[in-house]
C-alpha cells in the first residue's frame, strides 16, 4: 500500500481525550436481566418460530409470505430447517426482502460459543495504489481486555450471531439511539458484511445481537459452566429489519471491495423474550456523529468488539485506544478512518467512538484491516450512512 505522509503529527501518545472516552462508555444500565421475562430460551421449544408467533408457523409482515412461495420457500418452513436452502435463486438479497423470523432456543450458548468469524475484515486489497491520500501505517496497538463485568463498562457493545452458507458466524455491534423514540430504541448499529453477503449474495439469515455476551469474560473450563444469565445477561434481541448501503449490496465482496467505504448496516431489533426496548433493558445508548470529523479532530478514538480469529476466541470482549489517521481505497471513495489495533475478525461492525462533552458517540465501525492484524479500518459515516439509519428510525423505530 502506498501512503503518503501526513501534514500533521500523529504520535503514539494517547491524550487526556482517552480517560474522558473511557469514563464515557462506563454505562452502568438499570438493571440486568432479559426483559420482562427471564425465562431462559434454552427452556422453549426450538420448533417455535414468529416475527409474530402463531402456533408453530413462521408469521411475516405484509405479502412477503406470497413473495417467498414465488421463489419456492415454504415460510411455514423455515424454523424447522428450511433456512438452511441457500441456492442461489433462494437466497434474497434485495432490500425489500430481508426476512429473519425469531426461531427460539436457536441460539443457545453451545452453538454461540462455536460460530466463527466471518473472515472479512482481514481481507482487504494489498495495494490500493495511489489514487488517494493516506496516512502512514500506524504502529500497532494491542487491543486489551474489557473490565468485567461488561454491563457495567461498556453495557451497549455487544455480539452479533448469524448464519451463512459457510455455517453460523459472529461479528460485533453498539446499541445507538433512536431520534424517533427516545429512550426506547431498538436499534444497532455494526458493518454491512455483518448482514448481507455483498455481490455474490444476500440476507444472512437468523441474525440475532445479544448485548455484553459473555457478561464476565469468562473462557475455557469456566465458561463451560457459565449460566444462561452470565452468557446473556439482557437475552437475545432478533432484527425483524435491516438496512445496508446500496453500495454494499452491489459491490461487497470478501477480499479488496471498493464497497467496503461503504461498509455499514443498522439493524432493528426486538426481543426474543418479554416486551421491553433494548434501550431500556440495557439502560442506555449512544447517538451517532454523521458531521464527519477530521481525523486529526477526533484526538483519542475507541474501537471495541469481541475478536474471534486466532489469537483470540470471540468470547472475550476487547478494545483498542488509538489517534486515528486516514486511509483512502479509491480517489473517488470516501476515505476510511484508520487506527493501529490487533483485534482481528469477530470485531468486525464493533463501533468506534469519541468522546464528546463527556459523551461517548459513535462515529464510525470495524470494516477490514492487514492480514497481519496491525491496524483496522472503518467508514465515514456522512450523508448515505444517516439516510440508512433514518430510514430505520422512521419506517420501522415505533415498531
Amino acid at each position: 500500500m502506498r501512503s503518503i505522509r501526513s501534514p500533521f503529527s500523529r504520535g503514539r501518545r494517547l491524550t487526556v481525550a482517552a480517560t474522558g472516552l473511557i469514563a464515557a462508555l462506563s454505562l452502568t444500565a438499570t438493571g440486568c436481566g432479559g426483559g420482562d421475562d427471564d425465562t431462559s430460551a434454552a427452556d422453549k421449544p426450538s420448533g417455535a418460530a414468529s416475527q409474530g408467533t402463531e402456533g408453530d408457523k413462521v408469521q411475516l409482515p405484509g405479502n412477503l409470505k406470497e413473495r417467498l412461495k414465488e421463489r419456492g420457500i415454504d415460510a411455514d418452513k423455515w424454523a424447522n430447517g428450511g433456512w438452511k436452502n441457500w441456492d442461489r435463486d433462494k437466497w434474497l438479497r434485495e432490500a425489500k426482502d430481508f426476512v429473519n423470523p425469531v426461531i427460539e432456543g436457536l441460539w443457545k450458548p453451545d452453538r454461540m460459543e462455536k460460530a466463527k468469524d466471518p473472515g472479512t475484515t482481514l481481507a482487504a486489497k494489498s495495494s490500493y495504489g495511489d489514487g488517494g491520500y493516506s496516512d502512514p501505517d500506524p504502529q500497532p496497538v494491542q487491543a486489551k481486555r474489557e473490565k468485567t463485568p461488561y454491563h457495567d463498562y461498556a453495557a451497549p457493545v455487544g455480539k452479533i450471531f448469524f448464519d451463512s452458507p459457510e455455517g453460523s458466524m459472529v461479528c460485533s455491534g453498539t446499541v445507538v439511539k433512536d431520534p424517533r423514540n427516545p429512550g426506547k430504541s431498538n436499534l444497532v448499529w455494526t458493518a454491512g458484511h455483518c448482514v448481507h453477503a455483498g455481490a455474490q449474495g444476500g440476507w444472512y439469515r437468523n441474525i440475532a445481537f445479544v448485548p455484553s455476551y459473555n457478561d464476565n469474560g469468562k473462557q475455557g473450563a469456566a465458561l463451560q459452566s457459565a449460566t444462561q444469565q452470565e452468557i446473556q445477561p439482557y437475552g437475545q434481541f432478533w432484527a425483524d429489519w435491516v438496512a445496508t448501503s446500496n453500495e454494499w449490496i452491489e459491490g461487497g465482496a470478501h477480499s479488496g471491495s471498493d464497497a467496503f467505504a461503504y461498509d455499514y448496516a443498522v439493524m432493528h431489533v426486538k426481543p426474543e423474550q418479554g416486551t421491553k426496548s433494548l434501550e431500556e433493558t440495557v439502560g442506555n445508548a449512544l447517538d451517532v456523529d454523521f458531521t464527519v470529523p477530521e481525523a486529526r479532530e477526533i484526538g483519542t478514538m475507541g474501537a471495541w468488539g469481541y475478536p474471534a480469529a486466532p489469537p483470540y476466541d470471540g468470547q472475550v470482549m476487547h478494545k483498542c485506544l488509538d489517534r486515528p489517521g486516514n486511509l483512502s481505497i479509491g480517489a473517488q471513495l470516501p476515505t476510511m478512518y484508520r487506527i493501529g489495533c490487533t483485534m482481528t475478525g469477530g470485531s468486525s461492525g464493533g463501533g468506534w467512538f469519541r468522546a464528546v462533552n463527556g459523551k461517548s458517540q459513535l462515529v464510525s465501525n470495524t470494516s477490514m484491516g492487514p492480514a497481519d492484524n496491525s491496524w483496522l479500518a472503518g467508514p465515514q459515516l456522512g450523508q448515505g450512512a444517516k439516510s440508512v439509519y433514518d430510514m430505520m428510525s422512521e419506517k420501522y423505530g415505533s415498531q
